[in-house]
């Protein structure tokens, strides 16, 4: 995802460093590209800082306030169903990349646990009384809703989610 320069003699050059923070930085991390990552442990005390570091990195790219609370909402979800059921042995790690497009804000939530497809499971039945739906589901529902775009793939050891929010 890392993006490439031109040098001097003609070949590429992965542009990367760090900021204070330990941040990843691949590319231009200017509000109009740039790849940003940081790891953090996949438990429940660190989603503050999971939520702040990806809502720092979309008010910089100018992402509406409306569109960040829906943001916020997503990517919470999302990761608190990876702190609680991603590892069978707690904690794991919690990769989070963060790119900023021209058009689109990125977020990839990586992690190593078990294989599991958040997109497969079945869109709950919200006509149905609340005892006789099924439970679970309401969270990915609510993060398709929200979002522009939601994928999800397998990447040999690891599990990725991508959300995907645009300025509009």
């Amino acid at each position: 995802m890392s993006r490439a320069a031109e040098t001097d003699n003609g070949r590429k050059a992965d542009r990367r460093s760090t900021t204070e923070e330990g941040d990843l930085i691949s590319g231009d991390a200017s509000p109009g590209g740039g790849v940003v990552e940081r790891m953090f442990d996949a438990t429940t005390d660190t989603i503050p800082e999971v939520i702040a570091f990806i809502a720092g990195q979309a008010e910089e790219w100018g992402l509406h306030p409306q569109r960040l609370m829906q943001l916020e909402l997503a990517v919470e979800e999302a990761v608190v169903n990876i702190c609680l059921y991603a590892y069978e042995v707690p904690p794991g790690e919690l990769l989070v990349r963060v790119e900023s497009g021209e058009a689109a804000f990125i977020v990839e939530l990586v992690d190593e646990g078990v294989p599991f497809d958040p997109l497969g499971v079945e869109e709950p039945d919200l006509r149905a009384p609340a005892g006789e739906r099924q439970v679970g589901g309401l969270g990915i529902f609510l993060v398709r809703r929200v979002m522009d775009e939601v994928a999800y793939v397998r990447d040999g050891s690891r599990n990725v989610l991508r959300l995907v929010i645009r300025r509009t």
